[in-house]
């Protein structure tokens, strides 16, 4: 084997792409001690996590300063994503975000209930100039919350290259604020002989290293590890913080073999436009059946991450009989560091070739399409992180609207959309909208939509699996939450459920005019009597609820205020 260290020019590239704002020192956005639930790059489902949560002692409502000075430059609402957002513009070239707040500070709120009504929508994005809301350091903008895809009361806060809006790690800026003393820890590793190329104890299969750790903490892998050819190894790990129980991310992954740097990534900074590359760094199957994240220290060919460099894509040449020595090094931001060795003995064996029978070949740098009866599949360049050997399986069913297409025999993501055209077995509705491609996945099905096409069904996925044809024909359920309470209380309350494509619209009027009903996560909607817009007599409420395939319903009602 001949591993080289990275040479100059190489690093100097890396860093010059990766090299963060200058990060001065933040006010902290609470006026008590900071404490983080998440940091920056954790892994998360389809994508790296954007900034750092900030705890806000289990509750909601804490007062949200300003960190810098600057404006407001966007407002976001929704029930999903960052719920209430606020974005701030700062003289340094960034721009900070604040996720999840439970309400603006009354100037920014009572702006956006105005564009609210203006657009008749609790959904609104708002881009803002500089001299509508200017900030001062340490002002007031917002009281922190659990709104949007929130799973408890926290701040998620980033920071964002204005110009570029690459995310940058907000921990560069409250370096000061926060104790971390605890290294990252391992939990498992992963080995895998490159297919046709490498072989591991005899097979060609992935294997999980077994790990002892000793009572003075130290950690070793046991067990016969022979190998032959080219293998790429994958780390399970997570970090830990003074003073929480919390597990986090680990920032920085060097791999070294013989002394050497074989892999090396450094998670400071990525476009959003490459999120999604996560499912390549990452052993996408592991997390699919098992929600285990095994971080891979090889680079797939397809994979674009520029965090990662590595001699030979990372991937380990066992060309000799020999041991060889690799060394897994994981530190955090603070420096704390951990590492374990691993010795593989190299071992002539033979390379068991890929069982190729029944296959299409799917290049990851090509166009791939595939047709059988029923179904058409085009993955286009740029969708595959390596080579597929795809195989086809289909599940005849005469009495459904079309056959179960099983694409794949295991989860494979995909970067880009991919087009999937299946075939009606029965065109029977009217209305062709109320047709859609569905995933089926552990007995559920799941939507994805799709166009009508002279009997086909044209839809966009972002994962091979197994597709059906499905019909969407009943419209959706509103339920009023405790109508006895409404007028003491002054709010009106439903919940909006769909059995299938899901709510896609919701309006509700008093008295023909339009009136603002709130969405929170668990699809709630609630509309408080507002004393400038609703005066006190005899009102009649409409509410019409659509979902994806046009299907509605219509909710009315009389209340005396």
């Amino acid at each position: 084997m001949q591993v080289h260290h990275i040479i100059a020019g190489i690093c100097l590239t890396s860093f010059i792409v990766t090299l963060p704002l200058t990060a001065q020192e933040y006010q902290a956005p609470f006026d008590f001690p900071i404490l983080l639930s998440g940091n920056f790059g954790e892994l998360r489902n389809n994508h790296f996590h954007s900034g750092i949560d900030f705890k806000t002692q289990g509750v909601e409502g804490k007062p949200v300063h300003a960190v810098e000075e600057g404006y407001v430059s966007r407002i976001s609402v929704s029930p999903w994503g960052y719920g209430n957002g606020l974005y701030l513009t700062h003289p340094d070239g960034t721009t900070t975000v604040y996720g999840h707040l439970n309400k603006f500070s009354k100037k920014i709120a009572d702006y956006v209930k105005e564009q609210q009504y203006q657009k008749e929508s609790f959904n609104v994005d708002l881009s803002l100039t500089p001299d509508i809301f200017p900030v001062k350091k340490g002002e007031i903008v917002a009281l922190s919350g659990n709104t949007g895809s929130s799973g408890g009361p926290h701040l998620h806060f980033e920071v964002r290259d204005t110009e570029t809006e690459e995310v940058l790690d907000p921990i560069d800026y409250f370096r000061d604020k926060i104790t971390d003393t605890r290294a990252p820890k391992i939990q498992g590793v992963m080995i895998y002989p490159i297919s046709g190329q490498g072989v591991v104890n005899g097979s060609s299969k992935k294997q999980e290293l077994k790990l002892i750790t000793s009572k003075d903490g130290k950690q070793a892998v046991t067990g016969k590890l022979e190998a032959w050819g080219d293998v790429g190894l994958a780390v399970k790990a997570y970090d830990y913080m003074d003073n929480t129980s919390n597990i986090y991310g680990v920032k920085e992954i060097t791999l070294l073999a013989d002394s050497q740097v074989l892999f090396h990534s450094n998670l400071d900074r990525y476009a959003f436009d490459e999120t999604r590359y996560l499912n390549s760094f990452t052993d996408y199957e592991a997390w699919k059946n098992k929600r285990s994240f095994y971080m891979k220290s090889f680079i797939e060919p397809g994979n674009r991450l520029r965090f990662m460099e590595g001699i030979n894509r990372g991937i380990l040449s066992v060309d000799e009989p020999k041991t060889y020595h690799l060394i897994y090094r994981l530190s955090d931001t603070f420096g704390n560091t951990t590492q374990l060795s691993i010795w593989i003995e190299g071992k002539q064996q033979a390379i068991p070739e890929p069982d190729t029978s029944g296959v299409e070949f799917f290049h990851w740098g090509s166009d791939n399409k595939f047709g059988a009866k029923g179904i058409r599949l085009t993955i286009l360049r740029g969708s595959l992180y390596d080579d597929v050997l795809f195989r086809y399986e289909v599940k005849e069913d005469e009495s459904a609207l079309s056959a179960i297409h099983v694409l794949h025999n295991q989860p494979v993501p995909l970067h880009k959309s991919a087009q999937l055209s299946l075939r009606l077995q029965h065109d029977t509705l009217e209305n062709k909208q109320q047709y859609g491609v569905v995933r089926v996945q552990n007995g559920r099905a799941s939507w994805m939509g799709g166009v009508y096409r002279n009997g086909w069904i044209d839809a966009d996925i972002k994962e091979l699996g197994s597709y059906m044809i499905k019909q969407d024909i009943k419209a959706p359920v509103i339920t009023p939450l405790n109508p006895a309470t409404w007028v003491n209380k002054r709010s009106i309350a439903f919940r909006l459920s769909d059995d299938l494509s899901g709510v896609q619209t919701y309006k509700g009027t008093v008295d023909g005019q339009f009136v603002l009903f709130e969405m929170n996560n668990k699809s709630v909607i609630t509309y408080r009597f507002d004393k400038e817009r609703l005066k006190p007599g005899k009102h009649d409420l409409e509410l019409v609820v659509t979902d994806a395939c046009g299907n509605q319903s219509v909710y009315n009602h009389t209340f005396n205020w």
